[in-house]
């Protein structure tokens, strides 16, 4: 399957538009057209084109960004609606997708059908298709791409025949060079002597040929699905007991925390949904301080919750997933590894109560000013070990910047601060800091500043700055 206007028929879909339509995008400094409708090519658009070329040519172009990302999701959605007709389904390019059908054509009556089958549901979702078919990948790419045909078994170099040279998927500089030798179809190139190919273009070009003609495998690789984190445990008879619902939770956290290792991950949050002999279901949340994986940390977490069900007469199913998952890569174990586990631990249980948005934490924040290297936040909406970037040295106290008596362009080498007498011993800078002009901040008016790390003979480490547009010494914080 080639999707020739994949990105505009995703645009389209979302918001129809009547007329010449493109898809523009920044590359090169310079806006360009990414994708475009069959209208905006009938007045001579193409891609790649410049987009102010484009308005001239047709002033009456509608035009929005593009979305690269939206594109790969829209396409991993094509990819998963394809699994209904064979089980082996790959993407091909960005634009594209490789079937193998081998064995499932007969479910929708033969080849011929599964293909008017897959081009009528495509048109009715508005997404314009070409389909090739062959006994290769590398010709039914061909096929699709400069035919949209159907070569029959064992037919394929027939089919190929009249096509041009791009059809191999070779490079453009490839194509041109075999171009210059006369060399215009697969035909031709097929029929000419291998070693002089093979010496002048390397085995690129001879791999390409016999992928095409199906003397070389090329297998689909289908996506690997992403890992489901959800288990479920139905039982003969109904239970009521909170002992009886926090023993199977325990073997469906087992089962849980097993999948979650085996993928480096952890549960930052879990949903146990409890479904009633009356087809009523009950789900206790639980959200998690930080990603854990150990199901004896995480089965007690679960008792207030538990214990506030009402198993009305009895509870025939338990199903827990996890509901959102971080990377949790293995760490070395030393002596004191505990010590973060337990506070993880104390920050859930007091959020099970108060609730983990009610719990907030100092997390770092991207700022050029020092006042504003932090910002408070709900421990739920943090990432877990998320620690302070460490690109400057900054002192572990800060305060508002004091006056210091003194002059010069560097640190003086006595001065007065805080009715003391310092002497400087060392000294190390300067680090200049600019204010943020789309943050305005009254405490910052006065420009720039010099930072200065000073060590004085007195045993005080000082960060100091200098303001060089009104010459000026302060002190802003203190290192331990």
């Amino acid at each position: 399957m080639w999707f020739p206007r994949l990105a505009a028929n995703r645009a389209l879909r979302l918001c129809p538009s009547d007329g010449p339509f493109a898809l523009t995008i920044r590359r090169d400094n310079t806006d360009r057209i990414h994708d475009l409708n069959a209208a905006a090519e009938a007045q001579g658009l193409y891609r790649d084109m410049p987009f102010a070329e484009a308005r001239a040519f047709c002033p009456q172009l509608q035009a929005r960004p593009a979305d690269p990302a939206a594109e790969a999701r829209f396409l991993s959605g094509l990819r998963r609606w394809a699994l209904r007709y064979c089980p082996w389904v790959g993407i091909e390019d960005a634009d594209g997708l490789v079937l193998d059908i081998t064995g499932s054509a007969h479910l929708y009556g033969g080849e011929a059908a599964m293909l008017t089958d897959m081009r009528a549901r495509l048109d009715h979702a508005g997404i314009e298709v070409r389909l090739g078919l062959a006994d290769s990948r590398g010709a039914a790419w061909a096929l699709a791409h400069h035919g949209e045909g159907v070569a029959p078994p064992g037919a394929s170099a027939a089919a190929l025949e009249d096509l041009p040279i791009a059809a191999l998927r070779l490079d453009v500089a490839t194509v041109a060079a075999l171009q210059r030798m006369g060399l215009r179809s697969i035909g031709a190139l097929s029929r000419t002597a291998r070693a002089p190919l093979a010496r002048r273009f390397g085995p690129d070009l001879l791999i390409r040929l016999d992928q095409a003609l199906g003397r070389q495998p090329e297998p689909v690789s289908p996506w690997a699905e992403p890992p489901h984190y959800a288990v479920r445990l139905t039982l003969p008879e109904p239970i009521g007991l909170v002992s009886d619902v926090t023993a199977g939770l325990e073997r469906l956290l087992h089962a849980l925390c097993l999948r979650l290792r085996a993928h480096e991950a952890g549960a930052r949050a879990l949903c146990l949904t409890l479904r009633r002999v009356d087809r009523q279901a009950v789900a206790v949340p639980l959200r998690l301080a930080a990603a854990m994986r150990d199901p004896a940390r995480i089965l007690p977490l679960f008792s207030r919750g538990v214990e506030g069900v009402d198993a009305g007469f009895g509870i025939d199913q338990l199903r827990l997933e996890a509901t959102v998952v971080e990377p949790m890569p293995l760490q070395q174990i030393g002596r004191d590894s505990a010590a973060p586990e337990q506070l993880d631990n104390l920050i859930t249980r007091i959020g099970t109560r108060i609730g983990l948005e009610n719990i907030l934490c100092f997390q770092p924040m991207d700022s050029h000013l020092p006042e504003r290297g932090f910002r408070l936040a709900p421990v739920a909406e943090t990432p877990s070990r998320d620690g302070w970037p460490a690109c400057r040295p900054r002192p572990l106290s800060l305060f508002a910047p004091e006056p210091v008596l003194g002059e010069g362009a560097v640190p003086p080498a006595r001065f007065r601060w805080r009715r003391m007498w310092l002497t400087t011993g060392r000294m190390t800078g300067p680090e200049r800091i600019a204010p943020e002009w789309w943050a305005p901040d009254d405490g910052w008016r006065s420009g720039l500043r010099d930072y200065w790390r000073v060590e004085t003979c007195e045993g005080r480490r000082l960060w100091m700055f200098h303001t060089p547009q009104s010459p000026g010494w302060f002190v802003q914080g203190e290192f331990a």
